[in-house]
């Protein structure tokens, strides 16, 4: 048996009031179709994401997932062209779901963020089953109508439902699992009899519940809570940080002000980690055990080994910091930085490319990027690797042991010598050997009284000799 899910995620979200598709908006840093996509097991015989709306943006995020290794499964792509319903959506599948053998459909909401990874997989599994929610005020949700035994008997649109039927407060989630066969054949008789002239895909369901018989089960309301406006989004993404600070704090991660820090699905934390308040951490994250991160710290995909302290407002991307070292305060570690254990970058240190080995120091105000830094050096306040030239990027090089003096800018492409010592305030332009002194420097000119002098020259309009 084959089962291939199917995502719909065509639609235009006017509520949103983005040009943004609805689907992309994120929850905690991955956009909601993701979130989507990465619940559904590996077993599957594929994913049909239906699209429209913004199809050329979430077709080139479907690209960097698959890249990325973020996809459990295949997806292939279907254009519902002029939106008319979700039993279209549905229909302008056939081809393809017949394409790929598909004998059960599991089909889902891409705007529908939270649904849980067991749920979509008991889902999956099953032969056909239509997951409800019970709501206090189900307001504009359609309607779930059962038989005595609990089987569904049908589904009802609230426009289209009567008064009795507004009355009923299991509403459908949205979610379904259906064996294909039948659904396909329900498809091909849908009409859009309704009050939205759409062709709907609850019509089919029900038609299908009377030829064979779907379950109905009841979820947390917020596995099936959809995205249709900048509230709803908020009050997902504070459900998914509970969900998520629960599990980590079972872990034994600390958070020391839950309600202002932000951890995406897709981020490891170990044991004694501890999260000051205001850090946000997104994408791809590993961070070892016994981390400490500052107030106001924002991490994206990358990597911390055990015990390092990041010291408040650094940011970090795209990097790794290795066991035992120390960033920041205000330091921004950029793509492609990789630092070895106990290293130390301080405040206001920028780091790009930029691969400093174990020991190696950069404590203030410096700019180090193409680089390569050897073990145990000191890179003094106010460095700058000279990079770039207007066109090209260009690579410092720099030894173990070396001791660059503040001030110093290192015209790339430059090679520093295992030991050299590079005086404050130089210019270097040329490779420096190993265990050499560098200077350069302009002489010191002193002349007795000068200021005196000058001062009174200024004050008469005349220039000093």
């Amino acid at each position: 048996m084959s089962t291939v899910a199917v995502i719909l995620a065509a639609g235009l979200g006017t509520r949103m009031k983005s040009r943004l598709p609805k689907v992309l908006h994120p929850i905690l840093g991955d956009p909601s179709l993701l979130w989507v996509l990465r619940a559904l097991p590996a077993g599957l015989g594929g994913a049909v994401v239906v699209l429209h709306h913004g199809k050329q943006q979430v077709v080139a995020a479907l690209e960097t997932w698959q890249q990325a290794g973020l996809l459990p499964c295949p997806v292939s792509i279907v254009d519902q062209g002029e939106p008319l319903g979700t039993g279209h959506a549905l229909q302008v599948c056939i081809p393809e779901l017949d394409r790929l053998g598909t004998t059960r459909v599991a089909i889902l909401c891409g705007d529908v963020p939270l649904t849980s990874a067991a749920t979509v997989s008991h889902l999956c599994e099953a032969e056909a089953l239509l997951l409800a929610m019970d709501l206090s005020s189900p307001g504009t949700y359609g309607r779930v109508i059962q038989h005595q035994d609990g089987r569904l008997m049908g589904l009802v649109e609230a426009k289209d439902a009567t008064a009795e039927q507004l009355e009923v407060r299991r509403v459908n989630g949205g979610a379904y699992a259906l064996p294909w066969p039948a659904l396909r054949r329900a498809l091909m008789g849908l009409t859009n009899h309704n009050a939205q002239k759409e062709y709907y895909l609850t019509d089919a369901v029900a038609a299908l519940a009377q030829e064979i018989p779907v379950t109905v089960e009841v979820c947390d309301p917020e596995e099936l809570a959809g995205m249709n406006s900048r509230q709803d989004q908020v009050a997902l993404q504070a459900a998914a940080q509970h969900r998520i600070q629960q599990h980590w704090m079972t872990e034994g991660v600390s958070f020391l002000h839950p309600d202002s820090t932000l951890v995406g699905p897709r981020v490891i934390l170990q044991r004694d980690v501890l999260l000051e308040p205001g850090v946000r951490i997104e994408g791809s994250v590993q961070i070892g055990e016994g981390c400490r991160i500052g107030q106001g710290t924002v991490i994206s995909d990358s990597s911390l080994g055990e015990g390092v302290e990041v010291r408040p407002y650094s940011i970090i991307e795209h990097a790794r910091v290795g066991t035992g070292s120390k960033v920041g305060p205000f330091a921004r570690l950029r793509e492609g930085t990789d630092l070895a254990e106990g290293v130390h970058i301080g405040n206001f240190v920028e780091t790009k490319k930029a691969k400093l080995h174990r020991g190696a120091k950069a404590n203030h105000l410096t700019y180090l990027g193409d680089t390569e830094i050897g073990e145990g050096t000191n890179i003094g306040a106010g460095v700058i690797t000279c990079n770039y030239d207007g066109l090209n990027k260009h690579r410092t090089t720099i030894g173990r042991n070396v001791f660059v003096g503040s001030d110093t800018q290192l015209v790339a492409p430059v090679v520093i010598g295992d030991g050299a010592l590079i005086g404050a305030g130089s210019t270097i332009t040329m490779d420096v050997p190993a265990d050499a002194l560098t200077l350069s420097r302009a002489p010191q000119t002193i002349r007795e009284g000068g200021a005196s002098r000058l001062r009174s020259r200024q004050k008469k309009g005349t220039a000093l000799s």
